[in-house]
């Protein structure tokens, strides 16, 4: 077994299939997307890399080439190719297995979001040395948002995870959504059995263990979206608008003349543009208006029709 030494080794989990996407990701892997002007694991990537002594994994399964190229490009220490789909636990032991230490930030490729990831660990790390009388130490710490649709966490006025609806425990305490991102000590990394495939049963064997993982509730007003159906996509794009604080987006390679960033202005002669993203590779005749849509790649606007309120790619329109 190598050693690497203790940098912070940060997880992105992007194995997924993608099928509440597709036809968009039948020859995409989800987390290789564009979300307006970079995809979620791009962004992913640069948010991890507010810290300053980190290395970058991913794992890949579906389209598994493309992530390689990607991961390589966006300097990943390692793409961890799954032939088989292993959970949640599976990558996480592989990598401990494989010999990382320094503690392991886990983040996920479905979701567009935007926490204070420094603070996160901080506060987890911080729980995770706590030494309350009559309690063992977490090793797990799991950031949490409110998101009523789901909120299947319970959480104990100790900030504990004390059950998860459907799953385990009693139906008590703080309602809460588990937002993807965890932090896993190495001892806690440790005691993931080989071959476990579902995490949740691993937070039920430390809970009993009395090592139930902290929660962290900071952070629940924060943007959240997960990105994995149509009306998810299409709140991510206009939520990465906002962020950049434009009404539009237009891929450069569709005209050198227009900016990639802009308020309101017409595409070519006639078209007009308001609140929407178009890509690298879509076609649109003059006259055409789009308003409050996404236009991916290999999409097609007819002279003079009006767009409105979907996403549009190669042979496919979903209304949002």
């Amino acid at each position: 077994m190598d050693n690497y030494g203790n940098k912070l080794n940060v997880l992105i989990l992007a194995a997924g299939l993608g099928t509440r996407l597709r036809p968009l990701t039948n020859t995409i892997p989800k987390p290789l997307v564009p979300v307006v002007d970079a995809s979620v694991l791009e962004q992913q990537a640069k948010k991890a890399k507010v810290f300053d002594d980190v290395r970058l994994h991913v794992n890949a399964h579906y389209l598994a080439e493309q992530m390689v190229a990607e991961g390589e490009r966006l300097g990943f220490e390692k793409v961890w190719v799954e032939p088989e789909i292993l959970g949640t636990a599976g990558p996480l032991k592989r990598i401990y297995n494989e010999g990382y230490r320094g503690g392991l930030l886990v983040m996920n490729g479905d979701a567009y979001c935007n926490f204070d990831l420094m603070e996160f660990v901080k506060k987890a790390r911080f729980a995770c040395q706590d030494k309350t009388i009559g309690r063992n130490t977490p090793g797990v710490a799991l950031l949490a948002v409110d998101y009523p649709k789901v909120n299947t966490f319970r959480v104990g006025a100790d900030s504990r995870l004390s059950g998860v609806v459907g799953r385990f425990g009693p139906d008590q305490g703080l309602p809460a959504t588990f937002s993807g991102i965890s932090w896993y000590s190495d001892e806690a990394l440790s005691r993931i059995r080989d071959g476990e495939f579902d995490i949740r049963e691993f937070w039920k064997q430390e809970m009993a263990a009395d090592r139930s993982p902290y929660v962290d509730m900071s952070q629940m007003k924060a943007t959240w979206i997960d990105m994995g159906s149509p009306e998810g996509f299409a709140a991510a794009c206009f939520a990465r608008l906002e962020e950049l604080c434009v009404d539009s987006w237009i891929h450069p390679s569709i005209g050198e003349n227009f900016p990639m960033l802009f308020a309101s202005m017409p595409l070519c002669p006639e078209v007009k543009v308001r609140h929407s993203v178009i890509e690298r590779g879509v076609v649109i005749g003059a006259g055409a208006t789009i308003e409050n849509s996404i236009l991916m790649e290999g999409a097609l606007v007819k002279a003079g029709e009006l767009v409105a309120n979907e996403i549009r790619g190669r042979d496919f329109v979903w209304k949002i």
